[in-house]
């Protein structure tokens, strides 16, 4: 490619560097749609004839056939990616491949190669994020009044449901699939047409590629089309906000999992054992997703760094835009994989989830409440003799509604019988039904509308 401008070919370290076949191979399907949308654009516009476009279009077919039966062969000496499947195609159909590279450079079509394959790894994340919701929806379903103790500090502060915990990770990955669809939105602009960086002189249709692509439009400015990779950076923020919600819930999982927990047994699939403790059951898939996040993130900061400091148009900084995308993909559809087995198949203890909220003082708050609504005493007053009952409470090593009316009388004289009505953790939970609230008809009603959305019904 190099030998009409330079009288050596590149040194080996040059040809090491320059080099990225290895990973851009790739995009080797998203590389032959948009050569053959080009060639067929390049014959309807009169550039190309029909005939030579019908053979360079055979030949691309016949270069992808290769491809998927015995994978991208790597030569450094070519490159990339697009040199490849050119250098292919010619010793194919022979000369008549060169005419595909008419109106076109290496960097639109990187970029349109690149967009296409964003576009359809949010579309697989996408997917993935919906089996998730779906599994969400269902466990919380069969737990929409199951109780469990609610954490802050992961210290025990309110009853809640199962359900409705469940549901708010339904909530967070929702948020994710928002902005997947956002950021697929924006990318979907195609740069074909824009040349190296000014736009071609031919008389081409870029309309017409950008729709046999699957693109809304092609992209307004041919500088800003071939430099831009806001559409890679935002593919990465998406994955990696959404690594943090499939981290968070993992990390969930770790701590229910564990003995003094007991809330949840893993599935045996998703778990491994001990090389030396024979009743080990380690949650490794969920640490790995863990993890994982932390590489997720790393790839989106990666990215920010290289793009930083770039002036337009395209620089060969750029060729390390790839990389990270593609970590990140691989290692996000994993973890919303591993997550998505993990909840539809995990088992919750929640006999132990209720005994818990109920030695916790879960109901402390509602203790509080009940002076403050039945008894007319001011909150921070409320709050005090609460925190005496607890006290006696934890002396006693009982809950809260286990102590008798004479030892709340006595801390207080102004309880009565009726505060035994809002003590227990049935009665706090089946009283929070403010919208949105844990109340197992509130959780019924969040878990109808979420099954509605995802087309469960």
């Amino acid at each position: 490619m190099w030998g009409g401008r330079f009288a050596d070919g590149p040194s080996a370290i040059m040809r090491e560097i320059n080099a990225s076949i290895p990973f851009d191979k790739a995009l080797w399907r998203q590389d032959i749609a948009g050569s053959k949308a080009h060639v067929a654009m390049l014959a309807q516009q009169g550039i190309v004839t029909a005939e030579d476009a019908r053979a360079i279009s055979d030949g691309l077919d016949r270069v992808a056939a290769e491809y998927e039966a015995d994978g991208v062969p790597e030569d450094w000496d070519l490159e990339d990616i697009h040199m490849t499947t050119e250098s292919r195609l010619a010793e194919l159909i022979g000369p008549v491949a060169g005419r595909l590279h008419t109106a076109r450079s290496r960097n639109d079509q990187v970029a349109t190669d690149f967009r296409l394959w964003v576009r359809d790894a949010i579309d697989q994340m996408d997917a993935g994020l919906l089996g998730l919701q779906q599994a969400l929806v269902t466990r919380a379903g069969e737990n929409a009044a199951s109780i469990m103790p609610g954490f802050t500090h992961l210290q025990t502060a309110q009853p809640v449901t199962l359900g409705h915990h469940l549901m708010a990770y339904y909530e967070m990955a929702r948020r994710d699939r928002n902005r997947l669809a956002d950021a697929r939105a924006r990318l979907n602009q195609c740069p074909l047409g824009s040349a190296a960086l000014a736009g071609t002189g031919f008389p081409i249709d870029r309309q017409a590629t950008s729709d046999a692509l699957g693109f809304d439009r092609p992209t307004a400015n041919s500088l800003d089309a071939v430099s831009d990779r806001d559409f890679a950076l935002d593919f990465l923020m998406a994955a990696a906000q959404c690594s943090l919600h499939l981290s968070r819930l993992a990390e969930e999982m770790i701590i229910w999992v564990s003995q003094p927990y007991g809330f949840v047994r893993m599935p045996d699939a998703l778990s491994t054992g001990s090389s030396i403790m024979p009743q080990k059951k380690n949650p490794d898939a969920a640490e790995l997703v863990r993890g994982h996040s932390g590489r997720i993130v790393g790839c989106a900061t990666a990215l920010m760094v290289t793009m930083k400091g770039l002036p337009l148009a395209y620089s060969k900084d750029m060729q390390d835009d790839k990389p990270p995308v593609f970590e990140a993909a691989g290692l996000l559809a994993l973890s919303i994989a591993a997550m998505t087995g993990m909840v539809a198949e995990c088992t919750f203890n929640t006999d132990r989830m209720r005994q818990a909220a109920e030695l916790g003082y879960a109901t402390a708050t509602d203790l509080a409440d009940w002076l403050v609504r039945e008894a007319d005493i001011p909150f921070r007053e409320a709050h005090h003799i609460t925190g005496a009952a607890v006290k006696l409470a934890e002396s006693k090593g009982v809950a809260l509604d286990a102590l008798s009316l004479e030892e709340l009388k006595a801390i207080d004289a102004r309880i009565d019988q009726r505060v035994f009505a809002a003590l227990s953790v049935d009665a706090s939970v089946a009283s929070r039904v403010s919208y949105g609230g844990t109340a197992p008809e509130q959780v019924k009603a969040r878990i109808a509308e979420a099954r509605a959305a995802l087309g469960m019904e």
